[in-house]
């Protein structure tokens, strides 16, 4: 912010007491929800569609995930479907089994999980039952897909 615009923000007269209001970031939002099937996506679809500033809405209903592009909060998203088609709505809890360093550590493995996914280990909690034991190290490291006869056993 340059010192011209504080100034004027200083010395506003333009009489309407409001400050400026910050623009919303174009974002994508991924929300979890469970969809049956077409009359609960369209449910769902329409909900969204009617939101101000959304652009664009994709549900893929066998993930049960529904992608809203546009000038939107995502807490008011979740929100929004919530209270308009009566089903529990959350943040997109997974990231690809891919980004996580032990996909199938206890609190990150998720059997509701869609195939390939995995829950996301970024909250503090799940990410210290994330992390490799000692016990697990010296077991995974025994062996090498570079050198298979340099195993550490014999």
């Amino acid at each position: 912010m340059g010192a011209l615009d504080h100034l004027s923000d200083l010395f506003d007269c333009s009489g309407g007491g409001s400050k400026h209001k910050k623009r919303k970031a174009l974002q994508t939002v991924e929300v979890k929800v469970r969809i049956d099937c077409e009359g609960c996506e369209r449910k769902v679809t329409r909900a969204l569609e009617g939101m101000k500033g959304v652009k664009q809405v994709v549900v893929e209903r066998k993930a049960n995930k529904v992608t809203v592009v546009g000038y939107v909060e995502p807490s008011k998203v979740v929100a929004r479907v919530a209270h308009r088609t009566g089903k529990k709505a959350e943040l997109w809890p997974y990231v690809p089994y891919d980004m996580v360093a032990h996909p199938y550590a206890p609190g990150v493995y998720d059997k509701k999980a869609p195939s390939g996914y995995v829950r996301n280990a970024e909250d503090p909690q799940v990410s210290q039952l994330a992390r490799a034991s000692s016990f697990e190290v010296r077991y995974t490291t025994a062996f090498s897909d570079e050198n298979a006869a340099a195993c550490a056993i014999m």
